[in-house]
């Protein structure tokens, strides 16, 4: 767990402390990624990630899903701050817990897809552009309403 400079946030990584609520109700009705996420899939998402929830005292209010093998690459999503909880730099803050947590840090890859935060995760976080899409390729799963990088 890290402590913040604003007062009473801190960023853990202990699964148990997660609000699933929260989380599904955020992605499932909020997000433009993840709408109609299933609860059930949300709980295998989180049991299968390593998983970090930002707290204003106890309440959560924000989140980030990391996959990774904790050897050579990690995939970031499922990011989120609540409404009422943005413009505070908790984002910020979130992001910079993620790309520096000891598992992460050393990865020779992360990657990530943003509709609208791309100044935040370059900023924050280091990101940039895929500078060789031609390698990269897609598959989707044809049942999955959800896949995140349309």
């Amino acid at each position: 767990m890290k402590e913040h400079p604003d007062a009473g946030v801190t960023i853990s990584t202990d699964k148990a402390r997660l609000d699933v609520e929260l989380i599904h109700d955020f992605l499932s009705r909020s997000s433009y990624w993840a709408q109609g996420r299933p609860i059930d899939q949300v709980r295998t998402s989180i049991r299968n990630s390593l998983c970090f929830g930002i707290y204003d005292r106890q309440a959560q209010v924000g989140f980030a899903r990391v996959v990774t093998d904790d050897a050579t690459f990690a995939w970031l999503c499922d990011v989120f701050v609540v409404e009422s909880h943005r413009g505070r730099g908790l984002g910020k803050q979130l992001i910079q817990a993620v790309v520096e947590h000891p598992t992460l840090r050393d990865l020779r890859l992360m990657i990530l897809a943003t509709r609208d935060a791309q100044g935040l995760y370059s900023e924050y976080g280091g990101f940039r552009a895929v500078e060789v899409a031609d390698r990269w390729m897609i598959r989707r799963g044809s049942e999955n309403p959800t896949n995140c990088a349309r």
